[in-house]
């Protein structure tokens, strides 16, 4: 048994943030039901054709989830939403805002009827407040919520590789849908959640935050650097190859110039005989670090900082990350079905020992909408005239 058989989430969502978040709920076993528009789906279905022709977000946050196409906004799309909302434990949703609200789907439109349903509402600004109707996407939050004016180079701000904005709001929403599904179980009773991208961020941003309080300097951009601590970065061997290492204390710097650079004397100079040293004076360090390092394969730097215990990290890319040998000792690749074929995915990070994480397929547009509308009581006459009328 898994810990969320039985639940059964709706979801009226596209692009990142809701799907990451329901998909997650269906690796613990829920059934989700994913609302999409008729003839085009989630947008996301069409952001690429990387991944054997699908797009590499929908292939990513929508496995074990189940299509239904419906046009919310026609006539017969009401009492077809009804019927699911009451079958439903939780209600997502992360279209425009309003959105669901003019559909009927605002927690205060159902709480009354639906007492144990859960409605989760994911946002770019949340529910109130001068910014609710701005649209918001990764991008603009991450500009937003401060994340681009600490990260890049000091010339040039830069944003992350991939859609960290919407990851955290589909995290914090996955986990306080968890949260009330517990509370519901002890009250009985269905609540509402209000997760703000930006808010999502800004909890992410409160190390830079408490370090710039009082009108303090912010963290300056370093790029693949740390900002304030140092060596904490990535350096060149002389294979061409980039090895990444970061030192935390006294300690591991003695060991790094005796063990790593094999010049001990380095410890005691007073330009680097502290942090705060070190980081001041870096382009000093850098240049004696880079000189030992040219002299050395990236296996041979990653020997030694191994042997020091320096903590340190390969600089892969993407095709590193497809054959890394700690996820494939580990098992952690499986296969899941797509309309494409078998693609490969990875199980969820956590490591349950009593469960294993749902990986079903990834669902071709509107594949399940007969089954779905046949078990609310849709008969097959219906159905194809909601066909006809392009409602479904």
């Amino acid at each position: 048994m898994r810990p969320l058989d039985g639940i059964t989430v709706l979801t009226l969502e596209h692009a990142i943030a809701a799907p990451f978040c329901t998909r997650q709920l269906a690796d613990l076993g829920a059934r989700v039901i994913k609302v999409e528009r008729p003839g085009v789906g989630d947008f996301a279905r069409s952001y690429d054709e990387r991944a054997r022709g699908l797009a590499s977000h929908f292939v990513w946050t929508n496995r074990s989830k189940e299509s239904l196409t419906l046009d919310v906004k026609h006539a017969e799309a009401a009492p077809i939403l009804d019927k699911l909302v009451a079958e439903a434990d939780v209600l997502v949703q992360n279209l425009a805002p309003g959105a669901a609200a003019r559909l009927g789907l605002s927690y205060e439109a159902l709480r009354e009827k639906y007492p144990r349903l859960i409605v989760c509402d994911i946002s770019g600004y949340g529910a109130d407040g001068p910014y609710r109707d701005k649209k918001a996407y990764d991008l603009l939050i991450q500009s937003e919520s401060g994340f681009m004016s600490i990260t890049g180079t000091p010339d040039q701000p830069a944003k992350a590789g991939c859609s960290i904005s919407d990851i955290a709001a589909g995290m914090y929403a996955y986990s306080y849908i968890l949260a009330a599904l517990i509370q519901r179980g002890r009250t009985g009773l269905g609540a509402s959640i209000d997760v703000s991208m930006l808010e999502s961020m800004v909890e992410w941003m409160n190390y830079p935050l408490y370090y710039a309080m009082d009108g303090a300097a912010p963290p300056p951009r370093a790029g693949a650097a740390h900002a304030t601590i140092y060596p904490y970065s990535p350096f060149a061997a002389g294979d061409g190859k980039t090895v990444m290492l970061g030192l935390q204390n006294e300690r591991e710097w003695s060991l790094f110039c005796s063990t790593v650079l094999l010049q001990p004397e380095l410890a005691a100079d007073p330009r680097f005989a502290s942090n705060s040293a070190r980081t001041a004076a870096r382009g000093e360090l850098r240049a004696i670090i880079d000189a030992v390092f040219s002299t050395l394969t990236a296996e041979q730097v990653i020997e030694r900082l191994d042997a020091a215990q320096i903590a340190n990290a390969h600089m892969n890319d993407m095709h590193d990350l497809w054959n890394h040998p700690q996820l494939a000792a580990r098992k952690r690749w499986v296969s899941v079905g797509t309309q494409a074929g078998a693609i490969p995915a990875l199980l969820p990070p956590a490591v349950p020992n009593t469960w294993e994480a749902r990986m079903d397929p990834v669902p071709a547009l509107g594949e399940h909408t007969g089954a779905i509308l046949a078990s609310i009581g849709y008969g097959s006459d219906a159905i194809a005239a909601l066909r006809r009328q392009q409602a479904i």
